[in-house]
């Protein structure tokens, strides 16, 4: 298939990106800047220069031919910014209005499948009831609501007859994740990675999964699917879990009371939400290498270091 990327060069962009040069696809990604290209290169693709991805003409002249449109940008800010509103202006435009101009140039050009990265932050907390895509969503955070844009827009693409995907993600960590930066740097305080009740549930995925479950995608009837993997674990087992693969001591996950009493607006981040992954094994035969966090982290933990050994 020949697929047109936006955000290529992100946390999710590249293990998708190279998931699918791998299985064959025909990968053009786009990147902002040349200095970007040659990494895209190294992973099989096609490197696009695209300084302005809100050029509505510049896009279309790149899509050009292309079979399907992939939707992978976000600008998700630091953990130490995110209070801020004003850190979240970029990634509130990417869903908000790029995804209704990459629809629109879609339909244009009569690309055939449209996939778009969403989140499974909005959902409710569901304690330990199991999470699908039939659950309610929750509307009452207003940082979310670009979420709710961007999904509509696949549902705009679907209704005009195109293959639209919507992907909700769980939590990503990965080795080079800045998320995982920010966790190994609250453990110097003994906090953990997770945040909420001790018994609540978290759901999560390791990059390089939902990079495979991108490409899986690329042959997903249209709909809306959870991706996620197979045993989201209680916020206790989690930090647990992160504590052992790093080999630190035991970690304090932040209560709700505590970050309320601090002014924070955690919203989704405190929520128990056991996502069920089942509708997009079944739809695609996709299934996560790292089955659990406990997994997961220990193969974060593992890279990391053979990383600073050949480094």
């Amino acid at each position: 298939m020949d697929v047109f990327v936006i955000g290529a060069t992100g946390e999710l962009g590249r293990p998708a990106v190279r998931e699918m040069a791998t299985a064959g696809h025909r990968v053009r990604a786009a990147t902002r800047t040349e200095a970007k290209a040659g990494a895209l290169a190294e992973m099989g693709a096609e490197p696009v220069v695209l300084p302005d991805v809100f050029d509505r003409d510049a896009v279309g002249r790149a899509a050009h031919g292309s079979e399907a449109l992939l939707h992978l940008a976000t600008h998700i800010p630091p953990v130490r910014q995110m209070r801020s509103p004003d850190a979240w202006v970029e990634n509130n435009r990417l869903r908000s209005d790029l995804t209704p101009m990459l629809v629109d140039v879609a339909l244009e050009q009569g690309i055939g499948r449209f996939v778009a990265e969403s989140i499974t932050f909005i959902y409710p907390d569901c304690r330990s009831e199991w999470i699908d895509e039939s659950t309610t969503l929750a509307t009452d955070n207003a940082a979310l609501r670009s979420v709710l844009d961007l999904e509509r827009e696949v549902e705009r693409f679907r209704a005009r007859g195109g293959q639209g995907v919507t992907l909700r993600f769980s939590s990503f960590y990965g080795p080079t994740a800045e998320s995982t930066e920010a966790a190994l740097r609250f453990a110097r305080w003994r906090i953990a990675p997770v945040m909420g009740g001790r018994d609540n549930y978290q759901s999560s995925i390791h990059t390089a999964d939902a990079g495979s479950a991108v490409s899986a995608a690329l042959i997903a009837p249209s709909g809306t699917y959870n991706v996620t993997d197979d045993e989201p674990l209680r916020k206790a087992d989690y930090a647990a879990a992160f504590a052992t693969a790093f080999d630190l001591p035991r970690l304090w996950v932040v209560s709700p009371a505590l970050l309320r009493l601090a002014g924070s607006s955690a919203g989704a981040l405190v929520r128990s939400q056991r996502v069920c992954n089942d509708r997009f094994k079944t739809a695609t035969g996709w299934v996560p290498r790292h089955r659990t966090a406990r997994e997961g982290w220990r193969a974060v933990a593992e890279e990391r270091a053979r990383e600073r050994i050949n480094a």
